[in-house]
């Protein structure tokens, strides 16, 4: 079994699609790891506030099969695809880490780059601050301490 860390969002009916996320996650991969939700303004477009959270699997697939799977998720939860990288999105996760195998292929990086968001990196410092990021060398808590929003305040808010 492979631990694989995951950034999920939704921004469209977010309490209702990560509930469903979450729940799809855990009848599939059983236990999770889940970080608090945040409420965080929308990037790189002018929408509604997100809501993040970071969650960790363990899984018995392989990277690309993960990815496939989870867009799936994010498909039956309205996701529609298109050439807009930031745009409104009833479901968006990503698997940032698959334990410590580093890629950097086309179709999938890892780490993600998307890791320097503190939407991102927050949650998944709350939930694995001594994981040793393959590539920086350093604990997630670590990263975020030198993150330049680590002086922030981040809502947290109950699903």
């Amino acid at each position: 079994m492979t631990q694989a860390y995951l950034s999920l969002g939704s921004n469209v009916e977010p309490e209702r699609h990560l509930r469903a996320a979450i729940a799809a996650l855990r009848a599939r991969f059983g236990e999770i790891v889940l970080s608090p939700v945040y409420r965080v303004p929308a990037v790189g477009f002018d929408g509604p506030d997100f809501l993040n959270a970071a969650a960790i699997i363990d899984t018995d697939l392989d990277p690309f099969a993960l990815v496939e799977w989870l867009r799936a998720l994010e498909s039956d939860n309205g996701r529609i695809r298109g050439h807009v990288k930031f745009s409104d999105r009833t479901l968006d996760i990503d698997l940032v880490y698959f334990d410590d195998l580093v890629l950097d292929l086309p179709d999938l990086q890892l780490p993600r780059p998307e890791l320097r968001h503190a939407f991102v990196l927050r949650p998944l410092a709350d939930i694995a601050p001594s994981f040793v990021d393959p590539v920086r060398k350093v604990t997630l808590a670590e990263l975020w301490r030198a993150h330049p929003d680590f002086a922030g305040v981040l809502e947290t808010v109950a699903l």
